[in-house]
Formats: structure tokens, sequence, C-alpha cells
């Protein structure tokens, strides 16, 4: 027991001791700004004051249906209202979000419901074809309620037997919530991609997601009543958890289904958009947009970009239209970006390629971070900085996950020697910014979502015609990445690069599937592994 004068009659209480959660921002800005507006969707403009009227009904009407604490609600939404909704509705209940992905196939679907335990389920309209499919796949038979957006245009099947709208209107908008008894408590459940076997559920706590916020205002330099596009689906990683960083400060969601050039303009131009943020395909959808498509907007708009690197000339390219760039890294593991390449003045002095090689690093910590480095997996030791010893990028700190749900043995692997291990491959740099090199899984970045090169593999072996195949990363202006596949064929096959591409799509979500086919004899080593380096490589010659 300490025996500190500081200590003594200095316990916390509830006057000086609150559990952070990101519920609070939300009820503060109506409270402040109760008639600004909150979110833009199509025709709709919602004022704070609705916005938390709203998410209490919902949490009331979750309550009221027995959903509480430790229970997952599950959502397949696009970025509409209603996911907003959810973010501090569920929240606010004691549960626990889970959002799905809407690009995943119903087999991954079913999994994530049946791991999750999902008590209740929210499903656009849009998205009920995949989910009945998943539902008849999953032993779980959650409360479902159909969500149909109305500013859509999109005239989908409903599934279960209640409406979205309907049931909210059974909530209290002056429900009393409260917030976590622990801040430890998990807020939400999110799923890598599935690099090996079955995805993980990564679980996010209360406070994760508060530091979180607050390290987002500081690293992009949003100021009160910023403006968000919402490029990034609020799927992943609860869109960076932007969803409740905008409340903090007061801001403006305008909401996008899909990312589209013509929709993006309008909205930069009509709604004076400052910041939005994505992955590589935003920036080369606002590049290549046609004249017709294209608005003109006299102010910057700020884009957080993740993933690959894009190339010189897209960076440079999205300076002159108007756009400041800020690159950031992350793993779902991370809440979303846990590096920040922060700027420094004196670097625009230099050459266009010294600025290029700074530019395409992934940084320093998040403001929200406590440590990041470079380390010798096997020793623990950190490598040299010297920009060319390779070692595993590593965290430390209130924005790194609880741990992954279910599964003691990859949350014990995953925090060995008291770090994060991302599997990510990387550098240390004199200045302390590091730089990724390679991926010790192979994991494809498309567009921002991970695609495991195991799963599309086990794909290709299935096929008749296929002996061997190896699928790596092909460097894309639109995509990041895409995959490549690399495939030697059994004796006597004849099969040709788009019944490949055909086969995969039957068996895949279509963004996981190959768009480019080589047939060729795969290098091996002496034992028979298949040396994907080569391959890559030769991916990026590679032509359709």
């Amino acid at each position: 027991m300490s025996t500190s004068p500081y200590d003594f009659h200095l316990g916390p209480n509830p006057a000086n001791y609150q559990p952070l959660t990101p519920s609070v921002f939300l009820e503060r800005a109506a409270l402040i700004y109760p008639d600004h507006t909150a979110i833009v969707h199509g025709t709709q403009r919602i004022p704070y004051r609705t916005f938390y009227a709203r998410a209490r009904q919902l949490a009331s009407a979750l309550t009221a249906r027995g959903i509480g604490f430790g229970d997952t609600v599950s959502v397949m939404l696009s970025n509409t209202p209603s996911m907003l909704e959810a973010h501090y509705a569920v929240p606010m209940t004691g549960a626990v979000l889970h959002c799905i992905n809407t690009r995943l196939d119903a087999a991954i679907i079913a999994f994530q419901l049946d791991h999750a335990e999902t008590k209740l389920l929210i499903v656009d309209s849009e998205f009920t074809p995949v989910m009945k499919e998943a539902l008849s796949q999953a032993s779980v038979k959650p409360i479902i309620l159909t969500y149909e957006d109305v500013e859509s245009g999109i005239e989908g099947e409903k599934i279960g037997e209640e409406d979205y709208e309907a049931f909210l209107q059974e909530g209290d908008p002056d429900f009393p919530w409260s917030p976590p008894s622990d801040e430890w408590n998990a807020i939400s459940l999110n799923y890598t991609s599935g690099t090996t076997g079955n995805p993980k559920g990564v679980v996010y706590t209360h406070r994760g997601a508060t530091l979180m916020c607050y390290a987002n205002t500081i690293a992009t330099g949003m100021q009160t009543h910023p403006v968000y596009l919402w490029t990034l689906p609020m799927f992943h990683c609860n869109g960076w958890c932007f969803p409740w960083t905008i409340a903090l400060v007061a801001g403006t969601h305008v909401c996008l289904r899909a990312v589209r050039a013509k929709p993006m303009y309008d909205a930069i131009a009509d709604h004076k958009v400052t910041n939005l943020s994505g992955a590589p395909i935003v920036m080369s959808v606002l590049l290549n947009a046609s004249d017709d498509e294209k608005r003109d907007f006299d102010h910057t708009v700020s884009v957080n970009h993740a993933a690959a690197p894009p190339p010189a000339a897209v960076l440079a390219a999205m300076g002159e239209a108007g756009f400041e760039l800020t690159h950031l890294y992350g793993l779902t593991e991370t809440y979303g970006p846990a590096t920040l390449n922060e700027w420094k003045t004196e670097w625009n002095e230099l050459d266009d390629e010294e600025r290029l090689k700074l530019r395409i690093r992934q940084g320093v910590r998040y403001p929200a971070l406590e440590d990041l480095t470079v380390k010798d997996p096997d020793t623990m030791e950190t490598v040299p900085a010297d920009g060319e010893t390779l070692g595993e990028v590593m965290f430390r700190g209130n924005i790194v996950m609880k741990g992954y749900l279910k599964n003691r043995e990859a949350t014990d692997a995953a925090f060995a020697g008291g770090w994060f291990h991302s599997g990510d491959l990387g550098v240390l740099h004199p200045d302390g910014y590091i730089q990724l090199k390679d991926r010790s899984k192979d994991v494809i970045i498309s567009g921002g979502e991970n695609i495991s090169s195991i799963e599309v593999e086990d794909v290709l072996y299935k096929h008749p015609s296929v002996a061997a195949a190896a699928v790596v990363a092909k460097q894309d202006e639109k995509w990041g990445e895409t995959p490549c596949a690399f495939i030697e064929t059994k004796p006597g096959a004849e099969v040709t690069a788009e019944e490949i591409i055909a086969y995969c799509r039957e068996k895949l979500a279509h963004f996981k599937c190959p768009r480019y086919v080589v047939f060729t004899e795969l290098p091996r080593t002496s034992t028979g592994k298949i040396q994907k380096f080569k391959l890559r490589d030769e991916a990026d010659a590679v032509t359709a």
C-alpha cells in the first residue's frame, strides 16, 4: 500500500473519476449545438438535438427487447444515419456493436454471427439477399430489423418481421442511459479478414475508442464544426473511430453510400467538405473523374489516406487538385490509424525525389499511442535505426485492442513480450520514423480491404485444372493493390484466365478475386516451397 501523502484521502470518487466513453461526445454536442447540422444524407438535414434523441430512442428500444451488457448487436449497413445512430445507441445499452463488412460472402457472415453470438441484427435492405443466405447457414436466431434507406432509391427485400423505423419508435427519446461502469468494457467488435483460417474478432474498449477520438482531432488538425465526407466505410475499424470523433468537435457527417466521383465532388462543393479518409482508391476516383463529374471548389480538403502509399504522380496530382494529404498506417487491432507521417515544414524545401521518399514512410506514433518501434520478433531487441535492418513493427498503448474474442492463444501470441505484434515487416529510420517493407503474412490490401492470399489460393487449388497456385499483390493505381494469381496447370489441362476468374467469383466475394492470371511454372526452393518474393517482382509487369 502506498504511503505517499499524495494518495492519503485522495482516492478516486464520482466527482473526479468517470469511465471514459465516446457516447458523451454526442450528448455534449447536442447540449451546446442543438441546431447545428449533425448529418447530411441526401435531402435530409439532421441537427444534433435530433441525432441525440434518435440515438437514445434506439437505445431505449434495444433495452426494452432485452439487449444489455455484453450482448452483441450486429449491423450490416452502408454509411447512412442508421449506422451513426447504432454507434451511439448500442454502447448506451452496455452492448457491443459489431459492424459487418458489406462486401463479404454469406459463409463468412454466418461465421461472424455465430462467433459473436448476435442477439439483434440490423440490415440494410440492399444487403438482404446475402444476409438471408448467411442466416440460413448460421446457428444464431437474432431479432432482425430491416433498414430501408429512402434516399438511396434501392428497393430491397425485407427480412425478419420488423422495420428499423417502427422499432425505433418504440423507444423513449429521453432514455436515461448511463456511461459504462468500467471504461475497459467492450464497445465494439471488428473482424479481421481471416488471413489464416477464420477471421479473428478484435475487441475495442470504451477507453481506447475515446482516446482515439482525441488523437484523431489532433492528428488531422480538425477544428470545431468540420465537415466530414464518409468515403471510408464505417464498418472498417468503426470508421477509424470517426463516427464518434466528429461529435467531439460538433462536426457534420456527410453520408455517402458508395465511393463515386460525382457525389463526392458535389458534396465537396455544395457542403464545403473539409475532411475525408480512405484508401488510395478514393484518390484514384477523384483524379480520374470525367469533366462532367468534377466540380470546382475554392477551399482545401484534408485527405487521410492509409494502406499502400500511392504513386508519386498521384500524390502530386492530388495536391494540384486542392487536396492536402496525410499518410496514416494502422491495423484493425489498433482502432485504425496508429501512425502518422507527421510532415515537417523544412521538408518542403527538399527536391521532389527526396520529398517522395519521406512521404511514403508510415511515420511516427499516433498521439494516443504510447510506443512504436521495430523489433526482432525472436529476440525482442529493437533493430538498429539505420533504415535498412528489417524487423517486425510493434505497438504499445491505449489504442491497442483488448484482444481477440474467444481466442486466448491468438491474443497471447499477439501480445508476446508486452508488445502488440503487427505481423508487418519494416525498418526504423534514424529520425524515429518507421517504413513498411513487406508483410510477414501474405495479405493484399485492395481498396483498404485486407485479402488473404491463402484464402484465394485455397479456392484456386480446388479448380480441376490447377496443379499449383500462388497469389501475390500487384500494385494498382486505383485500388492500391490487387490480387494477381500465378498458376501451374495439370498435364493436358486447358483453361483460360477468364475461366479462372469466373470460377473464383463463384466461390469468393468479388473483391477478393484475382484480376490478373498468369500461367507459368512456379519458382520453388530446393525443398519445394514456392518463392513468392520472385512472383511479387514479376507481378507488377503483368498486363491483363
